[in-house]
């Protein structure tokens, strides 16, 4: 079965040229792209979308919590590292990484959950609420997949960097300048990233909405946040990706190709774009024009371990376990270091019977795993093998 890709809000930025400001509402016009389709979804703009401030808005609570951990000595003395500490300190706000939870950056506060992007989206708004400087950077990070619900996300990655601007009047104690960045793996620090503007966030956020509701099955709300994703930063490839993905479920084909090509026009390298361009056209019967897209595609991921693992996801997803086995076990010898993996290959042996090569994939899973919520999650699952046999 062919692998079903859903980008998310967070895919790698190809192009780094930026328009020039936008407005901080999401905007509603007509079709002001040939990819937009009012037509499919005519009650789109009846799901109201969130705007620039209500995504960045703190309330009384979020401020006082910044206000506390920053100032010192009635306000003459700042301190960025304090700000961040606190908010990385379970002690003080439990706050807890969750890849699925996009929320706006008031909510973020009070959930004490989220995903990197919207626990980003709240300290920028923290760290302008204290006066400093804050710059968001999309990480370039190779595709990296994850699966949920039964679709495949190609998650990609951002951080910022937080400034202590000079004022006089204000003392700073400790250093004028911090990275924050909350990927739980911490694998991808060494990698390069480039600066995105604001807007550029709030439109991987809209994405991001928009995949949530995709997966809910409501479409309509789907269109309205990716095409306010699109309209606000056109240059955004993974808008157009998300669109004709959308399409393609709605059966509007034609759509949906134009979409991809939109997208493609952007980069024709994003491989993403040129994988779901295969996928339609293996839905409307083009067998060899989609064989041939597909084998350019898997060229280039081949050496990925990631494609092998989702690819292992994919085939486990569809009880064909020796597939799943043999892709789990060649993303395994490219990189032996993923829990996911160890996870994959104890949840193949578990179905085949193999009790005992499913404990000890799990354990391993557990050595590696880079937070408490994975821990606790394979934890959970060896107990259950353990009672069951």
């Amino acid at each position: 079965m062919l692998l079903r890709h859903l980008i998310t809000a967070l895919l790698v930025l190809f192009s780094s040229a930026m328009l020039g400001c936008a407005s901080t509402a999401p905007v509603v016009a007509k079709n002001p792209y040939p990819a937009l389709h009012d037509h499919l979804f005519p009650s789109y703009a009846s799901f109201p979308i969130e705007t620039q401030e209500q995504v960045f808005a703190l309330e009384e609570d979020a401020q006082l919590f910044v206000d506390e951990a920053v100032y010192e000595s009635g306000g003459k003395t700042t301190n960025v590292k304090g700000l961040i500490s606190s908010i990385f300190d379970h002690s003080e706000m439990g706050l807890l990484y969750r890849s699925n939870a996009n929320s706006v950056a008031n909510e973020t506060f009070n959930n004490r959950s989220a995903n990197c992007l919207s626990l980003s989206i709240m300290t920028y708004a923290m760290a302008q609420h204290a006066g400093y400087d804050a710059t968001f950077y999309e990480v370039d990070i190779p595709e990296y997949w994850t699966r949920r619900d039964g679709f495949s996300f190609l998650n990609g990655h951002v951080n910022l960097t937080i400034n202590v601007p000079k004022d006089p009047l204000v003392t700073n104690i400790g250093p004028s300048s911090a990275d924050v960045d909350f990927d739980p793996q911490m694998i991808r620090t060494h990698f390069p990233r480039v600066p995105v503007t604001k807007r550029l966030v709030l439109s991987m956020f809209y994405n991001n909405k928009g995949a949530d509701a995709l997966i809910a099955n409501s479409y309509t709300r789907a269109y309205s946040y990716f095409r306010a994703a699109a309209v606000l930063s056109p240059e955004l490839q993974q808008s157009w990706v998300n669109l004709g993905v959308l399409y393609r479920m709605v059966d509007a084909f034609e759509a949906a190709e134009q979409s991809y090509q939109f997208a493609l026009n952007l980069d024709e390298n994003n491989l993403t774009a040129w994988d779901n361009l295969s996928i339609l056209y293996y839905h409307q019967g083009l067998f060899d024009k989609s064989a041939q897209i597909k084998a350019r595609v898997e060229a280039q991921r081949k050496e990925n371990p990631f494609y092998h693992f989702i690819l292992g996801e994919q085939a486990l997803d569809d009880g064909e376990f020796a597939d799943a086995l043999e892709h789990f076990q060649r993303a395994l010898r490219l990189d032996n270091t993923r829990h996911e993996v160890f996870f994959g290959l104890a949840k193949v042996y578990y179905e085949i019977g193999d009790i005992n090569n499913a404990e000890r994939y799990i354990k391993r899973a557990i050595q590696l795993a880079p937070n408490s919520q994975d821990e606790n999650r394979y934890m959970s699952k060896l107990s259950n093998i353990a009672l069951n046999y």
